[in-house]
């Protein structure tokens, strides 16, 4: 009782797209509905992954009204625990999975908003704003700047580094989700977080912005970059490599079960001219506005859809109850594809078999499992280590 059912359902639309991109097939080998579930899932559901995360920072803080004095300190230590709780728990599964793993930038993300959790919905839309504005930007100049000397130098002092693949420099700016840019994600979801998604003027407000930014981005994109650029991520993918300025620091994944497709690219070209591209996982302004809007129409579709349609609500219980529980769903599929050495969504992966098999087994665990308890085995774990700051006075 109390939950937001349209963003559970929200959230488990994005696990079951993180799915898609480790576990189906590539871009490439699909065709029609098929490449257009692939293309959106790729980048677009880490996006709203990372936006909901932001969301979720709210029902800590403070939904509709920031928490202040005793409850505001608690609730930001809890916020702090779950920020170093994720970030190591982070780094231990990107020693198995590599670089592509999103918990341990969280972590990051939750830290960095911790300044901001009490700010109103509106300051927190106008920083998202100019962190889409001018965070790409800066992230092109630091790149450029970012020799490999440079770069082996700071990674020689990083104990992060030295324990996977991904360190501070990947969390703040070269990995796959650097916090750099993708706090704008972040931050549009707090925004969220402070509004009103029951009030009938407040959804047609937000399908409206969102339907202006994701026609605004990409359609100022398609026109200042040009139809080549758009034929070519249609034809190569947005994996192929060449979408962005952004250098990612993943590279390959050697994992215990095979090479795991990152939900980006790898080493892109740092032409100026890739700042006008929006392709996911480009880092670009283009980019993030679009993939905001894109992340604002799911979520107000979804919060609609479970408002306004029962018999659907009711149908859609065993995906929601994913959404519930998306830590442990998201962290299960990657447990269990080196449990059964599942393929990964490479060139070699041509059948949906398996992907159809993962939705499938996770919306029957979650559906069992919230018959008995409220929340999923790492929530419930997630949520007792953060106890520890009611002793805070």
């Amino acid at each position: 009782m109390g939950r937001l059912v349209g963003v559970d359902l929200a959230r488990a639309l994005a696990v079951f797209g993180m799915y898609v991109v480790h576990i189906g097939p590539p871009l490439s080998a699909t065709h029609g509905v098929a490449s257009w579930i692939r293309y959106m899932a790729d980048g677009h559901s880490s996006v709203l992954f990372a936006t909901l995360a932001g969301f979720s920072l709210m029902l800590l803080a403070g939904r509709r009204e920031p928490r202040t004095g005793l409850a505001g300190r608690q609730a930001r230590a809890r916020i702090a625990i779950r920020a170093v709780i994720l970030l190591a728990l982070g780094t231990v599964m990107a020693i198995e999975y590599g670089g592509v793993i999103i918990l341990g930038f969280y972590g990051v993300y939750f830290l960095l908003a911790l300044p901001l959790v009490r700010l109103r919905a509106r300051t927190l839309a106008i920083i998202a704003a100019a962190f889409a504005l001018v965070a790409p930007q800066l992230a092109y100049v630091l790149s450029s700047l970012l020799t490999p000397s440079v770069q082996q130098s700071i990674n020689t002092y990083d104990p992060l580094r030295h324990l996977s693949e991904v360190g501070v420099l990947d969390l703040l700016l070269t990995g796959f989700y650097p916090a750099l840019t993708w706090m704008s994600f972040v931050i549009a979801g707090m925004a969220l977080g402070r509004l009103d998604l029951s009030s009938g003027t407040v959804q047609k407000r937000l399908a409206a912005l969102g339907a202006a930014l994701t026609a605004a981005a990409y359609g100022m994109s398609l026109l200042l970059a040009g139809k080549g650029a758009l034929r070519s991520l249609a034809e190569d993918g947005p994996s192929s490599g060449s979408s962005g300025p952004m250098p990612t620091g993943g590279g390959s994944m050697p994992t215990g079960g095979g090479s795991m497709p990152a939900d980006g690219g790898s080493f892109p070209d740092l032409s100026a001219s890739s700042l006008l591209q929006a392709g996911p996982h480009s880092g670009t302004t283009f980019d993030i506005i679009g993939s905001v809007g894109i992340a604002i129409l799911v979520i107000v579709g979804a919060t609609v859809a479970m408002d306004r349609l029962p018999r659907l609500r009711r149908l859609a219980k065993p995906v929601i109850a994913v959404g519930t529980m998306s830590l442990t769903a998201y962290v299960g599929h990657f447990l269990a594809q080196s449990v059964f050495s599942t393929p990964a969504g490479t060139g070699t992966q041509q059948s949906w078999l398996p992907l159809i098999m993962y939705v499938l087994g996770a919306v029957l665990f979650a559906a069992i499992w919230s018959r008995f308890f409220r929340r999923g085995p790492l929530e419930y774990l997630l949520n007792a280590a953060t106890r520890s700051a009611n002793r805070i006075r």
